[in-house]
C-alpha cells in the first residue's frame, strides 16, 4: 500500500477535553461500582466468603472437577491397567505411567508407577474420560495445599489414599449413576 493511495483514509487521534484528560469518567464509575459493593456487604450481601470458616457449596460435587484419585476393584487393588489412554489424552502432559506385568489372571498389565503433576494439570477432566476402566476419576476436594512443590506431585500410593478418603462421601461414578454427594474437605495432613 502506498501513502498516497486514494483509498487509504488517515485517521487522526481525538482531542480530550478536560474531563477525558483527567479521566474523571472512568474514575467515577469505578468508585460507583466500589460504593455499590460497599453497600452490599454492609447489609450482608457481599461476595466474599471468609474462607474456611464458610465453606463453598456446589450445586453437584460429582461434576466438580478437583484433584484426582486412582479407583481401587473389589479386591482393593488399583484398578489401572496401563493403558496409557489417560496419558494420552492429557493436554498438559501432567500425567506420568509406567507399566509392568500383573500378577494377577484378569489383566495383563498394572501400573508399577503412576504420578500426576497436580500444579500442571488444568483439571479438564479428559483423562477421567478416557480411562476405559473408570480406574481414575476427579474427586470435589478443592482445597489440597502443599509447601513445596513437590508435595503436590502425587504418586500412586498418595491418589490410592485419596480414594480411601473420598470413596465414602463420593462412590465411584461408575457405580452410582449420578447420585447427589457432599464435597470432601481435607487437609495437607490427610493426604500425604
Amino acid at each position: 500500500m502506498k501513502l498516497d493511495d486514494r483509498d487509504l483514509k488517515w485517521v487522526k487521534e481525538p482531542q480530550l477535553g478536560l474531563a477525558g484528560r483527567m479521566f474523571l469518567t472512568p474514575l467515577i464509575d469505578g468508585l460507583t461500582t466500589t460504593a455499590k459493593h460497599f453497600f452490599k456487604t454492609a447489609r450482608g450481601e457481599g461476595f466474599t466468603r471468609q474462607f474456611p470458616e464458610e465453606r463453598p457449596e456446589f450445586g453437584n460435587p460429582l461434576i466438580y472437577r478437583g484433584v484426582h484419585r486412582l479407583n481401587k476393584d473389589e479386591q482393593g487393588r488399583v484398578k489401572c491397567v496401563a493403558c496409557f489412554l489417560c496419558a494420552t489424552a492429557c493436554p498438559a502432559h501432567c500425567i506420568d505411567i509406567i507399566g509392568t506385568e500383573a500378577p494377577w489372571d484378569d489383566r495383563e498389565k498394572y501400573p508399577q508407577s503412576f504420578v500426576i503433576d497436580e500444579l500442571r494439570c488444568i483439571y479438564c477432566g479428559m483423562c477421567e474420560e478416557a480411562c476405559p476402566v473408570d480406574a481414575i476419576e476427579l474427586t470435589s476436594l478443592f482445597d489440597l495445599t502443599g509447601a513445596s512443590r513437590e508435595e503436590m506431585i502425587f504418586d500412586k500410593e498418595k491418589l490410592l489414599s485419596v480414594y480411601d478418603i473420598t470413596i465414602d462421601q463420593e462412590p465411584m461414578k461408575s457405580r452410582s449413576g449420578l447420585t447427589k454427594a457432599k464435597p470432601t474437605q481435607v487437609g495437607p495432613e490427610t493426604a500425604h
